[in-house]
């Protein structure tokens, strides 16, 4: 028995198959910290990447993918590397979704991630800064950079007529990061920032911080910080104390939450957030209600596209190694190739399989740069009756 189960072994591996296996992916988000309210669902999307893959049998022989979560707390660069190297060197995963907040994303890139060979593809790292990591091409990002936002929300201040406002930033790289984006876009555009000042999350009070910006004399306060930290307490010292009523928010900010904590105060508020309309949206608003999750979540669209360009980029390779699955990045992402929509992983899987090209376009549009990161396309929100609605996407 043990010599015919040999044979076929060596028979399936001559023939160019893969034998089924469990593969470890990880996840890494800050389940708990400034964005807990966003991560669920941002983890969920990419965990339906990989049930979508596993479930179609066609993946590396029918193996399947175990996903495993890790915190990154948003914040703690420290807490968030010793996760990324459990993952990396105890549970052996192969590739890493995330992480999320800029920080802690360059720190697992530069002390753990690109030391051990390990391909991350974050949905949600957003700093300029992190363009010029030395990653030796491990790194990825299915968000687009903060150099584009900042130049979005000029646009869209300028359209509407505001030239000047007051700008406070959660003090990271993440935040100094747009704040430098936008402020140098919206000099560029005619506008005045009257004032920006950092402030730190997980305080109690920020009166005193309200009341510096008060004084720049500015009626709009742009917010670029966390939903679930400072960049809440601002505005609701703000509208305590009466020094603004209009505000506009940066993609950290976009989340039910902060409308329910805040109330109707917030209707009129602008903001801007990674995504776009038409075909591949609608779509997969469409997977996600199937699945139970809201439609529209901040950076879920962006999560499951990170999840499938790892799985694709294994099947090309015909490989779950590391170094496999790093070569087939950026060949399953970008033309040329036939397009896969979100929901098409197992025609996307046999096509690869067979020795075709795909060009992944997902829920968000990918499409790499030769540093694989992806322009992008921003929708430019403003919240009435109590709910953040799409106006345009740029």
């Amino acid at each position: 028995m043990k010599k015919l189960l040999l044979a076929s072994t060596i028979l399936a591996l001559s023939a160019g198959y893969t034998m089924a296996a469990e593969i470890k992916v990880g996840i890494i988000l800050g389940f708990t910290g400034p964005i807990e309210s966003m991560t669920p669902d941002m983890g969920a999307s990419a965990e339906m990447a990989f049930k979508e893959a596993s479930d179609s049998g066609l993946l590396l022989g029918g193996s399947t993918i175990t996903a495993i979560r890790g915190d990154s707390t948003c914040i703690d660069a420290a807490a968030a590397t010793a996760v990324a190297e459990k993952q990396i060197t105890s549970d052996n995963v192969v590739a890493i979704m995330g992480a999320d907040c800029s920080g802690v994303t360059g720190a697992i890139a530069n002390n753990v991630a690109v030391p051990n060979g390990v391909v991350m593809v974050s949905p949600s790292a957003t700093s300029p800064g992190l363009s010029s990591l030395k990653d030796k091409g491990l790194f990825f990002r299915t968000a687009p950079s903060d150099a584009r936002q900042g130049e979005v929300m000029a646009d869209i201040l300028k359209s509407r007529g505001i030239k000047e406002v007051a700008v406070t930033y959660t003090n990271n790289d993440y935040g100094k990061g747009l704040a430098d984006s936008f402020a140098k876009s919206f000099a560029a555009a005619g506008g005045k920032v009257s004032i920006s000042a950092a402030h730190e999350d997980g305080k109690a009070d920020y009166s005193a911080e309200v009341g510096a910006l008060s004084a720049s004399g500015s009626k709009y306060l742009a917010v670029f910080g966390y939903a679930d930290q400072g960049g809440k307490g601002i505005i609701q010292a703000s509208l305590d104390s009466g020094a603004f009523e209009h505000f506009v928010l940066g993609d950290g900010m976009i989340s039910d939450t902060l409308i329910a904590a805040i109330g109707k105060d917030l209707n009129g508020t602008i903001g801007t957030l990674p995504g776009g309309t038409g075909k591949t949206a609608d779509m997969f608003k469409d997977m996600l209600a199937k699945a139970g999750l809201k439609k529209g979540g901040a950076f879920t669209g962006e999560s499951y596209d990170a999840g499938a360009l790892i799985v694709l980029a294994m099947q090309a390779a015909g490989s779950s190694d590391r170094a496999a699955i790093q070569s087939k990045m950026m060949m399953v992402a970008n033309a040329p190739g036939e397009k896969i929509y979100p929901g098409e992983l197992a025609k996307a899987l046999k096509i690869l399989k067979g020795g075709g090209d795909i060009d992944y376009v997902g829920a968000t549009n990918v499409e790499f740069n030769k540093i694989g990161e992806v322009y992008g396309s921003y929708k430019e929100l403003e919240v009435k009756n109590g709910k953040f609605e799409t106006i345009k996407v740029h």
